[in-house]
């Protein structure tokens, strides 16, 4: 495997970790100048996907602080911006289920919804075709008619057995109907096959679902990601050649997959003797099961690069995985720029700023004045 700056890694021991800071900031080491420089973190950076589902996306992130990627994961969490239904009106509700629990489970259904076709909802805000989707549900259950008497499948027996969240219909408001991208594609339920509540015949389900957008600082439904997770990149170093009849042991000792077997280098084919090498570090879950052996504890030695990120993102339904990390950037560069323009304005205050901290202390020295009289 590639050789990697003994000072990007963690360092492995078996029974404690060491050499997990950062130590490319300035003054660190004697001599020699590690000043932020925008050139050098731009060739250094690096975004690979490594597995993309219509669900999940798997990335290598490559060349920043873990402050930045733990930064993206939290965001990716809590702040990204989705839509779920906020208030639900029962109109009927014969089932078995409170109402209460109901509307919670119905709170929980991911919305394939863009959230940039409404506004971000503010507390108290009256409801109109700019911050809100209506979606309706109503269902009930009959008995089917000419089924056999010994039929025991509810399914087969009534109709409408159990409700899905198929059945939560877009029922457009205002404008919303007159939009064509809304008509193109028009907001629905992410899984259609979510069971909400099972009925029986007589009972039934009628409610209007009020959606609006926020994001998962504020409650779990909003947030679009069902987990955000990111580990860094296990590092496997063979110091000492391990004898062929260890190689069994040493490849057990790790991850399937981690550990290949290959013939000596510059044999020919079927000639020479076998070695084992690091295949693909990335399986490797750093269980250190390999220090448990005497004969082997001594000739690997285990590590973690330090600044690269196997990220993984699944995405709750809302949005496609791919939009996901985009989506997390622009907020990230959004907060950026509102400490930067603080920072700049605490810098170099504004004239009318100045003006008025210059009267305010003229209004303070004339009030000392006046207490001096007095």
């Amino acid at each position: 495997m590639d050789e990697i700056d003994p000072r990007r890694l963690v360092q492995i021991h078996p029974e404690r970790i060491s050499h997990v800071s950062s130590t490319d900031y300035p003054g660190h080491w004697p001599g020699e100048d590690h000043t932020w420089d925008l050139a050098a973190f731009r060739n250094n950076l690096r975004l690979d996907i490594q597995r993309l589902t219509p669900s999940t996306l798997d990335f290598d992130l490559v060349g920043v602080d873990a402050s930045i990627a733990n930064a993206l994961r939290r965001i990716l969490i809590a702040e990204v911006e989705t839509i779920a239904v906020e208030k639900v009106f029962i109109w009927q509700n014969t089932s078995v289920m409170q109402d209460e629990v109901l509307a919670a489970r119905l709170g929980l259904v991911p919305l394939r919804i863009h959230p940039g076709r409404l506004e971000s909802w503010v507390p108290d805000a009256t409801a109109t075709d700019a911050n809100t989707i209506s979606f309706q549900l109503q269902v009930s259950c009959t008995r089917r008619p000419n089924v056999s008497r010994d039929e025991t499948d509810p399914s087969v027996l009534y109709e409408n057995s159990a409700v899905y969240s198929s059945s939560m219909l877009w029922q457009p408001v205002g404008q919303q109907a007159a939009l064509p991208d809304w008509l193109a594609d028009p907001p629905a339920v992410a899984a259609p096959d979510i069971v909400l509540v099972k009925l029986r015949p007589g009972q039934e389900v009628h409610a209007e679902l009020h959606c609006v957008k926020a994001c998962g600082r504020e409650h779990a439904k909003w947030s679009p990601v069902a987990t955000a997770t990111y580990r860094l990149m296990p590092h496997i170093r063979i110091v000492k050649p391990i004898p062929e009849r260890l190689h069994a042991t040493f490849m057990q000792a790790f991850s399937p997959g981690v550990i290949g077997r290959r013939r000596t280098e510059g044999k020919k084919a079927g000639e020479g003797e076998w070695e084992v090498y690091v295949k693909d570090p990335r399986k490797d879950t750093v269980s250190r099961n390999v220090f448990l052996h005497p004969e082997l504890k001594d000739c690997v030695k285990l590590g973690r690069v330090r600044d690269h990120f196997l990220f993984t993102l699944e995405s709750a339904g809302q949005m496609p995985p791919q939009a996901l990390l985009p989506e997390a950037i622009a907020v990230l560069r959004r907060k950026i720029r509102v400490v930067s323009e603080a920072l700049e304005e605490l810098m170099h205050p504004t004239a009318l700023e100045e003006e008025e901290e210059a009267g305010g202390k003229a209004d303070a020295a004339e009030e000392g004045a006046m207490d001096v009289d007095a």
